[in-house]
């Protein structure tokens, strides 16, 4: 009898992340003491960018949300100022893409609303927004900016309408939106666009998948499948696919992954497990790597999406014992390229009023910039103007890169009281120097001169030290020392950009007296070769 020789090969796939982990964040860069909201909504409550942190908390009389600096982390003052304009609870908060001052809500009571935060930390309560949209019925669920064209906002109530929002001009009310999208017959649970923002994909209560051109308001892709419940859609960047989130005929939590020139049936479906909470899908169209985030669970699991089967890839699973809420994300140009960081999580843990951070990491060796896990990503610049968006211009995103020093990385603004700064002038280049100009003792007397404001800028420095210590750096006679937290913090990051400011300068006077020195030698070596 013979014996048929099959040929068995190991199906191993290299992958550059197959070892990301997660890491939370220790005690003292946790966010404690935090009054999340108790709402029942199935959004995330959380929005990020790398300067701002916004949750939904719980306010009595209306809605609120807290705006907390990045940097600002440890205990929240009780009395911490908060975004306070709405009538009814909000319901969902997101950061405008190309301004990382401007946040928009939505609440119970039927309104959208644009804030600008001020540059400097908040001393009271927000009231007043930019602009307010008024156009829904009924109380507002979901909204999201467009990815590519400014001031282009989307909004989704329970009137089970879609409506556009024009906010390139100087109304503070806007009453009627610049289309509205009719095509849903129940509450509409998710909205993402596609990459350059020329499709939108919805989930609906009626668990059916829509893709749309948003422009016209027509329907282009439908889906119509009866073993899958979908709760969540994104779209997968690039790759022509979506994923919807949900529950399977069995009521197994579950993701499925579609065609998006066809929704007849899904390409793939991964059974995730039995629990009841839903699932928040995340997609790092850089890395092609999904996260996969359970409401009231802990854990956050992780996958690489491919373009062929098996099209999901699973890497691993954060694990923790601590339950989300909600949570945010951070965009790509925040994360911290020195300790290989692609991705960050800022999860809302409401049983300890804990705001927890937690980074996914590409384990390296070597400390420098790793370009093979940071392509160009995303910037904060607008691609399109509102006016050639809604004229039928499609554009991809403009991208920047995240390696520290180039021309194109994103600068990391701190949040800190606006000050007079002084500009720091560049030391000139000694063969730039103009020697007949300047005589000897011209040089060594200008060189004193410096050297004696030196001086008296460190005795004054002295001097003010030693007022601080005697009156805990408060003058009686002209202000009143702090009497709340917020207002000691107010005063102590004014104080950290005054000494930075006070450091600059005396860097300056340093690169100036090098600078005399040289030419004082070179003075003297021309003298004495003649």
């Amino acid at each position: 009898m013979t014996i048929a020789k099959m040929s068995w090969q190991p199906q191993y796939r290299s992958s550059k992340y197959r070892h990301v982990f997660g890491k939370p964040a220790n005690k003292e860069s946790c966010y404690d003491c935090v009054p999340i909201t108790r709402s029942v909504q199935d959004n995330h409550f959380c929005a990020v960018n790398p300067i701002f942190i916004a949750v939904v908390t719980e306010c009595a009389g209306g809605g609120a949300f807290l705006v907390i600096p990045i940097q600002q982390s440890g205990k929240l003052d009780p009395h911490h100022p908060k975004v306070c304009g709405h009538r009814g609870n909000v319901l969902d908060i997101k950061w405008n893409p190309f301004n990382d001052y401007v946040i928009a809500s939505c609440s119970e009571d039927a309104t959208v609303k644009i804030w600008e935060i001020p540059k400097h930390l908040l001393n009271k309560n927000l009231t007043n927004p930019s602009k307010e949209l008024l156009g829904h019925t009924r109380r507002v669920g979901l909204i999201e900016w467009h990815p590519t064209a400014s001031n282009i906002i989307f909004s989704t109530g329970y009137d089970y309408k879609i409506m556009i929002w024009n906010i390139d001009n100087d109304d503070p009310v806007i009453y009627s939106p610049v289309r509205t999208i009719e095509c849903h017959k129940d509450v509409i649970l998710s909205m993402s666009f596609n990459t350059d923002g020329s499709l939108l994909a919805t989930s609906c209560k009626d668990r059916i998948i829509r893709v749309i051109d948003p422009r016209q308001g027509t329907v282009i892709q439908e889906s119509n499948c009866k073993t899958h419940k979908a709760s969540k859609v994104l779209f997968l960047g690039n790759m022509k696919m979506l994923l919807s989130s949900g529950t399977s005929r069995w009521n197994n939590r579950q993701a499925a992954l579609w065609d998006q020139n066809d929704l007849s049936v899904p390409l793939h479906q991964e059974d995730l497990d039995g629990s009841s909470g839903l699932i928040f899908p995340f997609y790092d169209c850089d890395t092609n790597m999904l996260y996969i985030v359970g409401k009231g669970d802990g854990n956050i699991r992780y996958y690489e999406v491919c373009s062929q089967k098996p099209y999901l890839q699973y890497l691993n699973e954060f694990r923790s014992s601590l339950p989300q809420k909600g949570i945010g994300a951070l965009p790509k140009r925040g994360v911290d390229v020195s300790t290989c960081e692609v991705f960050r999580f800022y999860k809302l843990v409401t049983i300890k009023s804990l705001i927890e951070p937690v980074s996914m990491i590409v384990p390296r060796r070597s400390e420098s910039y790793q370009e093979d896990i940071y392509p160009m990503t995303t910037g904060t610049q607008p691609a399109l103007t509102a006016h050639e968006w809604l004229s039928g211009i499609n554009r991809g995103p403009v991208l920047v890169s995240l390696k520290p020093g180039s021309k194109s990385a994103p600068c990391q603004v701190e949040v800190t009281r606006e000050e007079p700064k002084f500009p720091i002038k560049e030391p000139k280049l000694v063969h730039e120097v103009k020697m007949p100009t300047k005589t000897l003792w011209e040089i060594e007397y200008k060189t004193e001169i410096i050297r004696e404001d030196r001086s008296n800028k460190k005795a004054f420095e002295r001097l003010q030290d030693t007022k601080q210590a005697m009156s805990n750096g408060f003058d009686i006679f002209e202000c009143p020392p702090p009497k709340t937290e917020n207002e000691l913090l107010q005063m102590f990051y004014k104080q950290q950009e005054e000494i930075r400011r006070l450091r600059d300068q005396i860097n300056q006077r340093d690169v100036q007296i090098k600078q005399l020195e040289l030419e004082i030698k070179n003075k003297r070596n021309s003298t004495a070769s003649y």
